[in-house]
């Protein structure tokens, strides 16, 4: 099924891909802060900003199920970087677009649905990669090390790009288009296994059906996802953070990418632990605590109106949800055999990685009809039910002890 044997490792890929995923991340943070404060700006509305959350979820969620039977097919390497750079595509759009200084934000909304489009592609070629550059036995300690790096740009990249949108947009954009660049470059010269697809004679639409299949019929699989699924559209916050930086807690740009980067630096001092102890035993159990854990942030964050327990409660709310991510992905990675990975990852992809963009349209219209405050609070509160009812309807998923459980053969 590969050219090298599953034992070989090189550092060297291992940090390279991790450096990708940072420059990557990063560009995606620092341009969110500047599209975000662009078209609130603008519109002065929070459907708006869910608008630039729905810009993306439509393209992703066509696309990546698509996507994931490709990248199976072929070198996820080469998909990735088309994606990346497409990304850069996108971004010296929006540089040009910000120097016509536009009174509208539908021209930025028709570049989110080509941007969203590329993230279609690069979320399952960039997933399904790491397990084809270390072996099984050091996954859990990658993901935990790729994770930190992961959330060290999403910290950096919201206050870098605030600071630099201090200067005007085009810095940030233009910082983005080398960024997103340099990720294609890196990321097409990776060594690491060569996966072989095998042989057959089925449809693409066999293919994607079969990804499905195989997620619907793993119990702990759909589970996890399933339930990172609804914390994420329920407990997300983040498109309403402009909202707060500007109206509630009046701490402008420089005080919006503070916002942005405080649950990314609980993240990464939570992945920095599992790096050096990763969690061994009873990793269903902690994967839903965490998650009600983050619940009750979320709560705590919309009902806050002092700056400094705002970033308390964010900062809680990043650490909770990278155990749960941590517990996600090597049950993921470890449930899934080389020939389904990039279907398996892009299924996952289409709940986690758009639940996203659709959270960001469920907050905004949520908040319009209700205000900004109970959109997060309701949000909160359907969190901790959906953790309650999972642990009723996926009782496998919660008896899991250790990640070996459910390890496949490689």
């Amino acid at each position: 099924m590969s050219d090298a044997p599953p034992s070989i490792y090189r550092p060297r890929d291992l940090h390279l891909f991790v450096t990708s995923r940072f420059i990557s991340t990063a560009a995606m943070q620092i341009q969110s802060v500047a599209i975000g404060w662009q078209i609130y700006d603008m519109e002065r509305s929070a459907l708006s900003l869910g608008l630039v959350g729905l810009c993306q979820f439509l393209p992703i969620f066509l696309l990546t199920l698509p996507a994931g039977d490709i990248t199976d097919r072929f070198n996820q390497r080469r998909v990735y970087s088309l994606a990346a750079g497409i990304q850069a595509l996108c971004s010296a759009l929006f540089l040009g677009l910000s120097l016509l200084t536009p009174h509208t934000a539908w021209p930025f909304y028709v570049v989110l649905v080509l941007f969203g489009a590329a993230r279609g592609f690069a979320g399952p070629s960039g997933s399904s990669l790491l397990p084809f550059l270390v072996p099984p036995e050091r996954l859990s300690r990658a993901i935990a090390y790729s994770s930190s790096v992961f959330t060290t740009a999403v910290i950096s990249g919201p206050a870098l790009g605030g600071f630099l949108y201090a200067l005007g947009p085009v810095p940030v954009y233009a910082l983005c288009i080398a960024f997103f660049i340099g990720a294609a470059l890196i990321v097409s010269g990776l060594g690491g296994r060569r996966f072989k697809p095998e042989e057959t004679q089925a449809t693409r639409f066999e293919r994607v059906a079969e990804g499905v299949t195989f997620v619907r019929s793993r119990p702990v699989v759909f589970g996890a996802i399933s339930l990172d699924l609804f914390a994420v559209l329920l407990g997300g916050a983040t498109a309403l953070l402009p909202i707060f930086a500007r109206d509630i807690l009046h701490v402008g740009p420089i005080g919006l990418g503070f916002l942005r980067s405080a649950p990314a630096l609980g993240a990464f001092l939570t992945a920095l632990y599992l790096t050096r102890w990763p969690i061994q035993r009873h990793v269903g159990a902690k994967m839903f605590a965490a998650v009600a854990v983050f619940g009750v942030a979320t709560i705590v964050f919309g009902l806050s109106t002092l700056f400094p327990l705002s970033l308390a409660a964010l900062f809680i709310l990043g650490a909770s949800d990278m155990v749960s991510v941590n517990v996600r992905s090597s049950l993921i990675q470890l449930s899934t055999p080389d020939q389904m990975r990039g279907r398996v990852s892009s299924v996952s992809m289409l709940f986690i990685g758009a639940s996203n963009e659709l959270g960001e349209f469920e907050s905004g219209t949520t908040a319009a009809l209700f205000g900004t405050v109970p959109a997060v609070v309701l949000g909160g509160v359907g969190t901790l039910l959906v953790v309650a009812l999972w642990m009723r309807f996926f009782p496998p998923l919660r008896r899991v002890d250790k990640f070996s459980d459910v390890a496949v053969p490689v």
